[in-house]
């Protein structure tokens, strides 16, 4: 299940909830002091990153084991 990340704009807080991709985004942060507080969702960085030779970006091998066949 995918986490998201919501700021709270009443409190300041920005904390982690993890949802459904179907599920309704959140309207209020879950625990705050604050009634009724409101809630922004916000982009975050991935740590999902590409690195080395053996894979491009595209899901293909590199061209090193073409040249072996």
């Amino acid at each position: 299940m995918p986490i998201y990340e919501y700021y709270c704009e009443d409190c300041k807080d920005i904390f982690e909830a993890m949802q459904k991709i179907t599920d309704k985004e959140l309207t209020s942060k879950p625990g705050c002091g604050i009634k009724d507080c409101s809630v922004v969702k916000i982009i975050s960085r991935t740590s999902f990153v590409l690195k080395g030779g053996g894979w491009y970006k595209d899901g293909y091998s590199s061209a090193k084991e073409k040249e072996k066949k």
